[in-house]
């Protein structure tokens, strides 16, 4: 297991893992994989890190997609570099372990993964944005970390939808690319592509 950032050495944790500045606490209990979104403004507002919540220093990480860098926008805060390969390794869609997004179904479902008859909760809505919809049930995309300088931070929002939450630009010099995973291969590709590197040996 991954150790533990000394930056987040003051998060909460939930079954051994950091729980992120971002991510929704429900009654007590954190529902990883869901944003709160309150939080994620803020901490893209106010430059912190998803993760420790901390104030961004000289350089940080952005997670981009594709689609993403087509955008010119990451909707993601940034990381600081210390957080990163923490992240990396225990969140299912950056480290391998999810190769589809969550489906319709799941989208629909209560983040917590339970009702919530609680009228005073702050839950959000269970309606997902145009974005997970259009993502739903669909293989995992290509991610990558682009390092920038916070001095280049500036947050946009996607063309011509205004009313999105705004992201960080990535039309900004980028310092360093990093390759998170790859973008999931359908089952026949995969192991064709196993058998592929299997015969071609290790690379010197």
């Amino acid at each position: 297991m991954h150790p533990i950032p000394q930056r987040c050495a003051h998060r909460p944790v939930s079954g051994g893992l950091v729980v992120p500045y971002v991510s929704l606490i429900h009654n007590g209990h954190a529902a990883f994989g869901s944003l709160d979104a309150d939080r994620a403004r803020t901490a893209l507002v106010q430059r912190l890190c998803q993760i420790c919540g901390e104030r961004l220093q000289e350089r940080c990480f952005l997670i981009v997609r594709p689609a993403d860098a087509l955008r010119g926008v990451s909707p993601e805060p940034a990381l600081h570099p210390e957080c990163l390969p923490y992240t990396a390794a225990h969140c299912p869609m950056l480290n391998g372990t999810a190769t589809r997004y969550r489906s319709r179904a799941m989208l629909a479902a209560h983040p917590a993964g339970r009702p919530c008859t609680d009228s005073s909760c702050p839950c959000p809505s269970r309606t997902p944005d145009h974005g997970h919809i259009a993502r739903a049930g669909a293989r995992a995309d290509r991610y990558e970390a682009w390092m920038i300088h916070t001095r280049d931070y500036r947050l946009t929002s996607p063309h011509g939808q205004p009313h999105v939450l705004p992201g960080i630009s990535t039309h900004v010099p980028v310092l360093r690319r990093r390759i998170l995973r790859d973008a999931a291969l359908p089952h026949e590709q995969h192991n064709l592509l196993t058998e592929l590197r299997s015969f071609l040996g290790p690379t010197p």
